[in-house]
């Protein structure tokens, strides 16, 4: 894998398809990235699914998710919103943060599944504890207009201040409008609830 992460495609893939090719799940799952990006092989989504497919089956995460992301975008394979979910639900199950935010946006869009707004925030709170700024944003909205979980100022003041503080430039001015909506004590407490949370989260 050394040669990989040192961009020597050429090398790595000499290593890496005789592993695929015995049943190695990770140099499955990288022999895909390879051919969905075009690094050191031609772009060929059919051959990247091909290979997403194998270590998916074998329960990788980031196969599973990329297998998912294939389907939802119909790359490789024809568009399947019903295959998407099937593989990031998989992935999300193994705690994978951008499959638990697809598939929050499946369920809060209903492509494939009923349309659930609760279980889309179930997803969302998930990808967004492990950081993912997207998840934390859209459960704000949420928690700002009470769609799928309890109208919450200070819970969407939260979600807004840890995805600005990404970068996320949408969620700073939704924050700023908000906060123009919310009490004192209501700030005083979302800025204990923040610091705590990114004290939890630091690494």
């Amino acid at each position: 894998m050394a040669a990989y992460q040192r961009g020597d495609y050429a090398t790595a893939l000499k290593f890496l398809r005789p592993l695929a090719e015995q049943g190695n799940p990770q140099a499955q799952y990288t022999l895909g990235y390879m051919y969905a990006e075009g690094e050191g092989v031609p772009d060929d989504g059919g051959e990247a699914v091909k290979w997403f497919r194998k270590a998916a089956e074998q329960d990788h995460a980031d196969a599973q998710y990329n297998l998912g992301q294939m389907n939802y975008e119909g790359r490789g394979v024809p568009q399947d919103d019903a295959e998407a979910v099937k593989w990031f639900r998989k992935a999300a199950e193994r705690g994978d943060a951008d499959a638990q935010y697809f598939l929050g946006g499946m369920y809060s869009e209903g492509l494939s599944v009923p349309q659930d707004y609760a279980v889309a925030a179930k997803w969302f709170r998930q990808a967004a504890e492990q950081g993912h700024a997207d998840a934390q944003y859209n459960l704000g909205q949420m928690s700002r207009e009470g769609r799928g979980v309890p109208q919450d100022y200070v819970s969407a003041y939260k979600w807004f201040t840890l995805a600005a503080a990404q970068g996320f430039e949408k969620a700073q001015k939704t924050r700023d409008i908000l906060v123009k909506l919310m009490t004192h004590g209501q700030i005083a407490e979302v800025q204990r609830k923040t610091h705590k949370w990114m004290a939890a989260h630091q690494r």
